[in-house]
């Protein structure tokens, strides 16, 4: 899809799209001559039991508010059936990487599903740069260190995530938030603020910090914790226990709550 002589940005979506999905397409603005878009919910990243079926949908939707970005000018919208035909063997696992990633403990095969379908979506578009949003952060990660080892010619670039008034990340999954549920929705932010604050006070202790942000969520009864999780933002090497921060070390904190049954993702980052 690339053209020869403009530089093309690529933006890769699932839809329901937010302002969060709208700034990476401004972004891409910014910086290329032409951006591609694609809306596709993959079934390979979703799990027995998971969201696929209700995932929100709204392509019209989607397209009008696609339409107010300057230079986005291919909305690419493949079947399942296009991408992953009847007869399909091959996808990109990642080894020990997914294990090391809290999230890929969490939802096994998820990573497997998302480093196969952006493969694909790459070697369609052969984009020169690529945007994705620091919210999921450990797809992140991923993604990253895919377009390192397989070699990929495209830039990653990675946009801050951008937040409701209150703090709570901006997602496609908190349609599925209840009025009633939605003042618990934060209570992950506000661990890893609380974690973020004690960090630049000078703790480097994994377990301190870990108990601090896992003290915040345990106490609001609305909400189930998953995960928290201290890791390296480049090779998800973990931090826990007795394990102090190196001093350089950019570091990931992220987590995971059901709030009702909604899953909430969030993460920050932390650099000694």
């Amino acid at each position: 899809m690339a053209k020869e002589g403009k530089i093309v940005g690529f933006v890769p979506t699932m839809g329901a799209l937010h302002q969060g999905h709208l700034s990476l397409a401004e972004k891409a603005a910014e910086d290329c001559d032409e951006i591609i878009t694609s809306i596709f919910v993959n079934p390979t990243q979703f799990g027995p039991g998971e969201d696929l079926g209700r995932y929100p949908r709204d392509l019209e939707g989607d397209i009008k508010k696609l339409r107010s970005v300057p230079k986005v000018t291919t909305v690419f919208q493949p079947d399942p059936e296009e991408m992953y035909p009847e007869e399909t063997h091959i996808y990109v696992t990642l080894d020990s990487l997914e294990e090391r990633l809290r999230e890929g403990r969490s939802r096994p095969g998820h990573f497997k599903g998302v480093a196969t379908v952006v493969t694909k979506l790459f070697n369609i578009v052969q984009p020169h740069k690529a945007y994705f949003g620091q919210k999921d952060g450990g797809q992140c990660i991923v993604i990253k260190r895919l377009v390192q080892e397989l070699l990929i010619n495209t830039e990653i670039k990675l946009v801050p995530t951008l937040r409701e008034k209150d703090g709570l990340a901006m997602s496609s999954r908190n349609a599925y938030i209840t009025p009633q549920e939605r003042p618990h929705a934060t209570v992950l932010y506000k661990a890893l603020q609380e974690l973020h604050n004690l960090f630049v006070n000078g703790e480097r202790k994994a377990e301190k910090l870990l108990q601090c942000g896992i003290g915040i969520i345990s106490a609001n009864q609305n909400v189930r914790i998953i995960y928290l999780d201290l890791c390296c933002s480049h090779t998800a090497k973990q931090f826990q226990g007795s394990d102090v921060i190196p001093k350089g070390v950019k570091v990931m904190a992220s987590g995971a709550i059901m709030l009702g049954k909604t899953r909430l993702i969030d993460n920050i980052l932390l650099e000694a």
